[in-house]
């Protein structure tokens, strides 16, 4: 676990290194914003349309094998962006045909990765592995935003893909080394032959489909998720404009608040890893009191006042995120759990193109603090509601009888029937 946690570090490094510099490079070759935001939308786009295939083949196959095939796969796709970069050959058209493809393979390494850092652990200590995970993306991502900016000044735009490729290669070596927890949950692959001898083996895309529909708690995290994403969490465009309007703030100012959202998230998932039992409720619980907090984020009168706010909030926000993490990873049996990341994956990218739009939207009517505000009075509301309709349907405990002047008499059970 140790070795694959560092190996993910890199990796995540690596991974906001590309994400920074391609920003970079999209605004270079066309000079619009908009174009930025649909080289980001490519990539994420085949997460929406086939990330319950994706979960299904990360099921079907064994989980190091596709874990370090889709690991060389986006090595390839980095390492070709870099010769293109340094050649001068790369334009908006191609920049769309490889985003494209790493997204395409995304949908199969996220959740192979996942799942596959659970099976180093035993059980009970996998929602301790999952924060661990968040603890090392959070980190990865203020290394690689950083790392960014110097690679590029020293070395060019070319060498921060390269660093990407060299990166996922290094996953690649380590994967094979792993081994996983005795008692962790493994799948079987199915035999070259196609015998199937267990009746999960039969079990396809479509019935992975309505195992998560026909789960309420499942069902109980989308929501969640969901009104938090479209009306919360999207502080990049949220509080850059209120830190640079009604707070007269700069871009120094936006950075220092970013970074306090990212030390937050850091030691949320901390206090996420000591969660040996996560529930759909806790997370609930968490996700509202970082809504209102985000009210509170709303009303703040100066940027210091914002910044003291920001930390608590993050936090919160992080814990929410890494029990909700927990609980879908370990709630689904082990040979749907591909399948069940598929279809979240599918969701979190539908909310996650929505949110921007919505927010938008809601700024140009009510401004930045007014989106704060109803954005975080209504995710509080709408999940205070949950929480209260799902304790009214909690069935009483029924008290078993224990002795023989408990059991009733044969006549009293046939009148009651």
């Amino acid at each position: 676990m140790r070795w694959w946690s560092v190996a993910n570090l890199v990796s995540n490094t690596g991974t906001w290194m590309q994400l920074t510099v391609q920003n970079l490079l999209v605004l270079q070759i066309t000079g619009s914003a908009a174009a930025t935001g649909l080289s980001m939308s490519v990539q994420a786009g085949p997460a929406l349309l086939m990330s319950l295939a994706g979960g299904a083949a990360v099921d079907r196959w064994p989980r190091k094998v596709t874990a370090a095939v889709s690991q060389v796969l986006l090595g390839a796709v980095a390492f070709t962006t870099a010769v293109l970069v340094a050649l001068d050959r790369l334009d908006m058209t191609s920049l769309l045909v490889l985003a494209a493809v790493t997204g395409t393979i995304a949908t199969v390494d996220a959740p192979a990765c996942a799942l596959l850092g659970n099976d180093l652990v035993p059980p009970r200590d996998v929602p301790s592995a999952i924060g661990v995970g968040a603890l090392v993306h959070s980190a990865g991502r203020l290394a690689g935003t950083a790392l960014a900016g110097v690679t590029v000044a020293f070395l060019g735009t070319a060498a921060a893909y390269a660093a990407n490729g060299l990166s996922f290669l290094f996953v690649a070596a380590v994967v094979p080394f792993l081994r996983p927890a005795p008692g962790a949950a493994a799948v079987r692959p199915v035999p070259a032959d196609g015998a199937r001898t267990d009746p999960a083996d039969t079990m396809t895309v479509r019935e992975g489909l309505v195992f998560f529909a026909r789960r309420p708690r499942l069902l109980a995290l989308a929501g969640i998720s969901g009104i938090s994403a479209v009306f919360g969490r999207n502080y990049g465009l949220t509080l850059a404009v209120l830190v640079t309007g009604p707070l007269a703030g700069g871009a120094g100012s936006f950075g220092t608040v970013s970074t306090v959202l990212a030390v937050g998230g850091i030691l949320g998932a901390v206090l996420g890893a000591r969660l040996h039992r996560p529930s759909v409720r806790l997370v609930g619980v968490l996700a509202a009191v970082g809504a209102l907090l985000q009210v509170a984020v709303g009303l703040a009168p100066s940027l210091a006042v914002l910044l003291v706010l920001v930390l608590p909030m993050a936090v919160a926000e992080s814990v929410s995120d890494t029990a909700g993490t927990a609980v879908l990873q370990t709630d689904p049996p082990s040979h749907l759990r591909g399948r069940v990341l598929g279809v979240w994956n599918g969701i979190g990218t539908g909310w996650g193109l929505a949110g921007p739009p919505v927010l938008g939207l809601l700024m140009e009517l009510a401004g930045a603090r007014g989106a704060l505000v109803s954005g975080g009075l209504l995710v509080a509301a709408v999940i205070g509601a949950g929480l209260v309709l799902a304790a009214r349907r909690t069935p009483a405990p029924v008290a078993l009888p224990t002795g023989p002047a408990d059991v009733p008499d044969r006549e009293a059970l046939g009148r009651a029937a």
